[in-house]
């Protein structure tokens, strides 16, 4: 699990907090945690290294996803996907709507498959990660990751 802020630290990040106690709840393990700066080199870099530990499954980042110059999550991670889950963005806006009405056009989540294993790239507010986690990626991550072992 990958937190991309220039304002966060470890004690600061509830958005990961709240990530990481969905993800044990579910009954995941979360065998990394980071908070990293917003910068695609260093992204990339990071995501390299988690890709090379066989024990991590999937990867979940947040922040980094909005229009402001730094929000570059997006740009470093699309390029490294072998595939892309395009209707994760699509029904993360929808279930969006409710709570942030026209400002949910403003998403740009993310998932996809990376060498075999599954990333979510989600904004960085704890409200937006609480949605995306409970309605989207924990009622699937058992499936994608059967998905992905039997290739």
């Amino acid at each position: 699990m990958i937190t991309l802020s220039n304002s966060r630290s470890l004690d600061t990040d509830t958005s990961g907090d709240t990530i990481q106690e969905l993800l044990e709840k579910g009954g995941h393990e979360v065998r990394a945690r980071k908070v990293l700066p917003d910068n695609l080199k260093i992204l990339q870099t990071a995501l390299r290294g988690l890709l090379k530990n066989k024990k991590v499954q999937a990867i979940i980042t947040t922040g980094g996803t909005g229009l402001s110059p730094t929000d570059v999550t997006i740009e470093a991670v699309r390029p490294m996907l072998d595939k892309e889950l395009a209707g994760f963005n699509s029904l993360f806006m929808q279930l969006s709507y409710p709570q942030v009405k026209s400002a949910a056009m403003l998403s740009r989540a993310l998932a996809g498959t990376m060498n075999g294993r599954v990333i979510f790239c989600l904004p960085g507010s704890p409200r937006a990660c609480k949605l995306a986690m409970e309605a989207l990626i924990l009622p699937e991550l058992g499936h994608v990751r059967m998905l992905l072992e039997s290739r």
